[in-house]
């Protein structure tokens, strides 16, 4: 299997240690579950994975370039076009209705739309609506079909099922499952639920500055 990320030796503090000499690999067709509790950092190391926070030290390399060496061009590019990232907090455009949101993304990639992916995740039926107006669980899901629309290469997903009922969960996971096997992908996963942490091919726990491997 081909590497698309490798994270060597990452270490960060804001006003206190939060993580020192964190390494991993992701593989093509893989996916990674980070737990931990509350505090513990998850959310900060995935920021760091994604490209969106530097850390202190240490490097995250994708295709063999270390992406905080890049120039701000070309990490644009590779956010935009390789990196498909899953927030707690959604961040849809909320002056647009559900359809323009996923058309943003369908424009700035030159990807289809794909109406099958909308039935599946149960939101076809509120495209015209405004984000305003969809449940915490329909933006939710309405954020990751936004992303799969990109088909990026990594998925970063923070808290995916967040605001999802068991089965819906379930549902959503096994959809991005799928979509890391069928397009050689990968996931990095933080959640707080085992149960879909164990789903994983590697699972990690984030406690006392250091990721410790379950799985």
């Amino acid at each position: 299997m081909n590497s698309l990320l490798q994270v060597n030796n990452i270490s960060h503090n804001f006003d206190y240690p939060l993580f020192e000499d964190i390494s991993l690999s992701l593989e093509e067709k893989q996916t990674i579950a980070i737990i931990g509790i509350s505090g513990s950092g998850k959310s900060t190391l995935l920021n760091i994975f994604c490209s969106l926070l530097k850390p202190m030290s240490g490097e995250v390399l994708y295709k063999k370039q270390n992406i905080f060496g890049l120039a701000k061009d070309e990490l644009l590019e590779v956010v935009r076009e390789d990196f498909g990232i899953i927030f707690q907090a959604h961040y849809l455009f909320r002056g647009f209705n559900a359809n323009e949101n996923l058309q943003i993304a369908s424009l700035l990639t030159n990807n289809e739309i794909d109406k099958e992916l909308l039935e599946r995740l149960k939101i076809s039926h509120v495209m015209t609506q405004g984000v305003g107006e969809l449940s915490g669980g329909q933006q939710q899901r309405l954020s990751i079909a936004r992303v799969l629309t990109k088909q990026p290469s990594i998925i970063f997903a923070d808290e995916p099922t967040g605001n999802l009922d068991g089965q819906t969960a379930f549902e959503v996971m096994n959809i991005l499952f799928e979509y890391v096997q069928q397009q050689n992908a990968g996931m990095i996963l933080v959640t707080h639920e085992e149960e879909i942490a164990y789903k994983c091919d590697k699972v990690y726990r984030l406690n006392n500055n250091k990721l410790e491997q379950l799985k």
